[in-house]
């Protein structure tokens, strides 16, 4: 890739994760192929309540400890004395409409098994649903600049991108404060980039990705991700603990979000939907300077 050597900055790929069902658990992957929605099957499945809003870590912080696989024709889904579900990845019910924040948008239920199961485990009525594929779902084009860029049932955005030097920074205030150091994993990325500064990716506007010979993935930075409670949740047990929404708040607060407290950039896809993003894949961007 030529342009490596003429970038503001240059990195790889370190690390993957895909989030089948939204606010339940990830899965890290080596490779997965990018959707104009973003990862294939992310955030493609959602729990709702008995009036089809959508249910998060937020209320819910035993959904962390749902772990979905994914199979060639199944998900596979495992809780804490739960028998595994299976859902066929093809397979829907009938159909929904559901509520994720402020948009309203067709979905499959995914039926009666499906439903109890999510019910027990919560302990409160819920369904599975899965996205209608028909639908497009926008990003906010505020933020886009007029592209439009779909995704599935995401905050917000096709892709969220973070870096291992953030994660490392943040980390390191942790620990000066007396607490354990955390995994990237509570931050939910998509995208995970070695190689750049502590909090680069807050200033790069186009992300160009080396997929192959003649191949490039070309990702748009265009809004910082907001943070709620769940960074908070250890995503092994559960448990809330205030440090690292604490720690935040000391030195993340954002000016372009009127002060809200940001880790990692929300990202649409702009070239190279059906192509494979892969672990130790080059990545480079020039910085944006406002």
């Amino acid at each position: 890739m030529t342009f490596l050597s003429e970038s503001d900055l240059t990195g790889t790929i370190s690390r993957l994760f895909v989030y089948p069902v939204k606010s339940c658990a990830g899965i890290e992957v080596r490779q997965a192929l990018l959707t104009e929605t973003g990862l294939d099957l992310d955030r493609a499945w959602m729990v709702v309540d008995e009036k089809g809003v959508f249910l998060t870590q937020r209320a819910l912080p035993r959904m962390a400890l749902i772990r979905p696989q994914l199979k060639t024709d199944e998900m596979v889904l495992r809780a804490p004395g739960m028998l595994a579900l299976h859902v066929a990845i093809e397979a829907v019910e009938s159909p929904a409409t559901v509520t994720v924040w402020k948009d309203t948008v067709p979905a499959w239920d995914m039926g009666a098994v499906a439903a109890q199961w999510f019910t027990d485990f919560l302990g409160q009525p819920c369904r599975l649903v899965r996205f209608d594929p028909e639908h497009r779902r926008l990003s906010s084009m505020d933020w886009t600049g007029g592209v439009e860029a779909p995704n599935q049932f995401s905050d917000g955005f096709p892709v969220l991108v973070a870096s291992e030097a953030s994660m490392d920074d943040l980390n390191a205030r942790l620990v000066a404060q007396g607490h354990a150091g955390v995994g990237v994993e509570r931050f939910r990325p998509n995208v995970v980039l070695a190689g750049l500064e502590a909090h680069d990716e807050d200033r790069v506007d186009v992300l160009r990705v080396d997929a192959g010979p003649g191949l490039e993935v070309c990702l748009q930075l265009v809004k910082p991700c907001a943070r709620c409670p769940i960074p908070d949740i250890d995503p092994a047990t559960a448990q809330p603990h205030p440090a690292v929404g604490d720690t935040l708040r000391q030195y993340r607060q954002d000016r372009r979000l009127q002060g809200a407290i940001t880790f990692g950039m929300n990202a649409i896809v702009r070239e190279g939907a059906g192509q494979m993003l892969r672990v130790g894949q080059r990545v480079a961007a020039d910085l944006r300077f406002e």
